[in-house]
């Protein structure tokens, strides 16, 4: 049997929490070697909006409509909110499209699905199809405090602390599970100057990651700032680049109502303490210009 060409990926994104989504998504579709399966917009707790996934579905439209890929690519919207407790799944297209294509994962051609925000929608896959936990999928989340280290960042984490409850389902089901902390997401910075120098004009999706970025921190970051973190991004960069991070196993903890580690099930977790940020910056922006030489040429 011959050696699959590209690796299977569902990309579940908050995509308007904030400004980092946009550059994951981007970057997944734009890769060669990733078979996007499906994006599944997701929601980001009520503290800035009542209707969260629904504005990250039409962030994830728009960005398809500045890619030319309006209809060409599978998009499923999950939970509106997060679980209500432990056993009740929040039944949702995109949870439904999760458990459909596991059911195709095989050894060797496994399933990555990709969290960016809450892991709402992978806890009710788990729920709506126990199954799913002894199938070849890989779940790769951006979330959760740094393990025994000092850090500033605000806790709980804030794509733990959108779901707790989904953390501890998935985390105590024993799927396999990649996690990126805090302590290790938040050095993906990258500054105006270097985006605008990198990417910018190249295109008007572009313009746009750049424009929204600044838009947003205007609005939302309490003081003087230049830059922001691409957390979401080692998401991708890791599933096109398994060996770029390093990482140990841990045993699965579960997650308090404060959003601390507990023990929890034990079973096994990667947990990444690095990841090659030179690889996954310079990849992406080169993908984004060579994206805006080739609709240049498409409309000459």
């Amino acid at each position: 049997m011959n050696a699959p060409t590209r690796r299977r990926i569902i990309v579940n994104t908050d995509a308007k929490n904030e400004a980092d989504d946009q550059y994951a998504i981007v970057h997944a579709l734009l890769s060669p070697t990733l078979d996007v399966r499906g994006i599944v917009p997701a929601h980001f707790g009520a503290e800035r909006s009542d209707r969260s996934m629904e504005e990250s579905r039409e962030e994830v439209d728009l960005l398809l409509r500045l890619m030319d890929l309006t209809g060409s690519v599978t998009v499923a919207d999950g939970a509106p909110r997060a679980l209500v407790d432990a056993t009740t799944p929040a039944d949702s297209p995109g949870a439904r499209l999760i458990v459909e294509e596991s059911k195709l994962a095989s050894e060797g051609d496994p399933l990555f699905v990709t969290f960016l925000g809450p892991l709402t929608d992978m806890a009710s896959a788990i729920l709506l199809d126990p199954e799913i936990v002894d199938r070849d999928v890989v779940v790769v989340w951006i979330g959760g405090m740094g393990y025994g280290v000092d850090w500033n960042y605000p806790h709980p984490e804030f794509n733990l602390r959108n779901d707790i409850t989904a953390a501890n389902v998935v985390f105590g089901s024993g799927i396999t599970i990649w996690q990126v902390p805090a302590s290790i997401y938040s050095m993906v910075s990258v500054g105006y100057a270097e985006l605008r120098e990198r990417i910018g004009g190249s295109s008007e999706l572009a313009d746009y990651l750049i424009d929204q970025m600044v838009e947003w921190n205007a609005a939302h970051h309490g003081e003087p700032t230049e830059s922001r973190s691409l957390g979401d991004s080692p998401a991708i960069s890791l599933v096109l680049n398994p060996r770029g991070g390093v990482f140990r196993t841990v045993p699965a903890p579960s997650f308090g109502v404060e959003g601390g580690y507990l023990p929890g099930s034990g079973h096994p977790v990667r947990v990444f303490e690095t990841v090659d940020v030179r690889y996954l910056l310079e990849d992406m922006f080169a993908k984004i210009r060579l994206f805006g030489r080739e609709g240049a040429l498409r409309h000459d």
